[in-house]
């Protein structure tokens, strides 16, 4: 399992992203600015997978700048950024939900103004896939080192083949042990993990 220690304090404690090999070409791409097209690019992926913390990591290593949820905001506003960004010769990155869309897409961030959409469309497009095992698991790790929890390795291996393969699967796995061992007054067993699975209903859990 690999990490990046960001240059951020949270809480009184350096934040930290897991990585794995899905997000690997994230971290090079984001260490090479240099040769980004026009130095821009267009971060997006699934909720939850660390795209606003690689951002601030990002401006916080006076590497460039960046747009979080650059989808949500006027474009004109945007578009100004990107000019300036330009102009000052820094690199600029944009974090959004989904990638630009591609003519004859129905999905991704579509953008209406042509001057940006055409500009927008000449950047590196750096997608965060869904993690990997070794991601996963990491993710699990450090969801559970944040809230204190311990998780043997034998529940770990029991768990892995039978979890959403997402990060906000991992996320909310850990809390729902988290609560089920508080409540119970228990520690992580796999009879806890299976039932937290099954909590609420949302989970479709395989090879049961």
């Amino acid at each position: 399992m690999s990490q990046i220690a960001l240059p951020l304090e949270l809480s009184g404690a350096a934040e930290t992203i897991v990585g794995g090999p899905s997000l690997y070409p994230v971290f090079a791409a984001l260490q090479t600015c240099n040769t980004w097209p026009y130095r821009t690019a267009v971060l997006s992926g699934p909720p939850r997978s660390g795209k606003s913390l690689l951002a601030r990591w990002f401006e916080a290593s006076g590497t460039g700048d960046a747009i979080d949820d650059a989808d949500q905001i006027d474009e004109v506003d945007v578009f100004h950024r990107w000019n300036r960004a330009q102009a000052e010769s820094r690199a600029l990155l944009l974090v959004c939900a989904e990638p630009l869309a591609l003519p004859g897409q129905n999905s991704g961030w579509r953008i209406v103004l042509p001057d940006l959409a055409s500009r927008l469309g000449a950047a590196l497009s750096l997608v965060i896939a869904d993690p990997d095992d070794l991601l996963l698991r990491g993710l699990i790790v450090e969801q559970a080192r944040r809230r204190g929890l311990a998780i043997p390795d034998t529940v770990l291996d029991w768990l892995m083949p039978r979890i959403e393969r997402s990060h906000r699967a991992a996320e909310t796995l850990v809390a729902r042990l988290d609560r089920l061992s508080l409540e119970r007054k228990a520690p992580v067993t796999q009879a806890l993990a299976r039932d937290a699975l099954s909590d609420g209903g949302q989970w479709q859990p395989r090879l049961l």
